[in-house]
């Protein structure tokens, strides 16, 4: 989202510019772009308006894009303009809307100022280095497989595969998986890549051999041949900085929202406005055993 802001802003600015000519050095930050009845229209109000468009028309050439967009919010503020001289900010329903917005606006401003700081480049790195890039390798496994639908074709699979047929080309007449076609085979995996009852068996066996003893999953029976095995190194920065970043802002917000929580006096209610009886907010009794 930032990176659109930038590129919206970019394309308003040279807009204004090329209107304004040579009176860049004397313009105002935030100066304004329009004005209706009284009420101003800034550049800042345009750049963010500009940031909401879909791609296309922020592409289009900023001689045409700057005028539609100052256009647009004339047609904003005179809308608005008629609504509140006709009273309809007094209504209970709009009331009831701009406070929610209102609301919205605070709480992420808070969590803006507050979270944004501790999610900064510099200490999603720092993070980085000091749990992933330090964790040891996971083992991944190499293998192929032959998927069927019962126990019997596995096993007479499987004594095929004892009397010297190729894996790969058993695979390709038999199997059921969408990878048969390649020989079965599954690329490298971890063991959270796999259902637990088919990496149980395929992180023991050695490279090079297969499962003398069909493997039951959900998807049916499989015969499991590992060809490599190796320890992948951790996620490079780039692989890994959202997951580290999205899981220090949940960390973060958790923080804020329990400090907000602090000190108030907090009621809940039954879905029908009813106060709760002791009861309803009990745990459940132990399952028996």
């Amino acid at each position: 989202m930032r990176t659109l802001r930038l590129t919206a802003a970019a394309v308003i600015v040279a807009a204004f510019a090329g209107a304004a000519h040579a009176q860049t050095d004397t313009a105002k930050p935030d100066p304004v772009v329009a004005i209706v009845n009284g009420s101003e229209i800034h550049l800042s109000d345009v750049q963010e308006a500009a940031s909401t468009l879909p791609e296309e028309y922020r592409k289009l050439p900023p001689q045409m894009l700057f005028p539609m967009l100052i256009e647009q919010m004339i047609d904003r503020k005179a809308v608005v303009l008629l609504a509140r001289k006709e009273g309809l900010e007094k209504d209970p329903a709009v009331v009831k809307q701009i406070a929610r917005a209102e609301d919205g606006v605070l709480q992420n401003a808070l969590l803006g100022r507050d979270v944004g700081p501790q999610v900064a480049e510099a200490k999603v790195k720092e993070r980085y280095d000091a749990t992933i890039a330090k964790q040891p390798g996971e083992e991944e496994v190499h293998a192929r497989h032959i998927l069927v639908e019962k126990e019997d074709d596995a096993k007479q699979i499987i004594v095929a595969l004892q009397g010297g047929a190729d894996f790969a080309t058993l695979a390709k007449e038999h199997s059921t998986d969408p990878g048969a076609a390649n020989g079965g085979d599954l690329g490298w995996f971890k063991k959270a890549d796999m259902v637990p009852e088919f990496s149980a068996v395929a992180f023991t066996l050695e490279p090079g051999k297969y499962t003398t003893t069909p493997v039951h999953t959900q998807f049916g029976w499989h015969i499991i041949m590992v060809m490599e095995k190796r320890v992948a190194p951790p996620p490079a920065y780039e692989q890994a900085r959202d997951q580290v970043r999205q899981e220090m802002i949940q960390e973060a917000v958790k923080k804020v929202v329990a400090q907000a929580r602090t000190g108030l006096t907090i009621q809940k209610f039954n879905p029908d406005g009813s106060v709760p009886k002791p009861t309803d907010n009990a745990e459940p009794p132990p399952a028996k055993q």
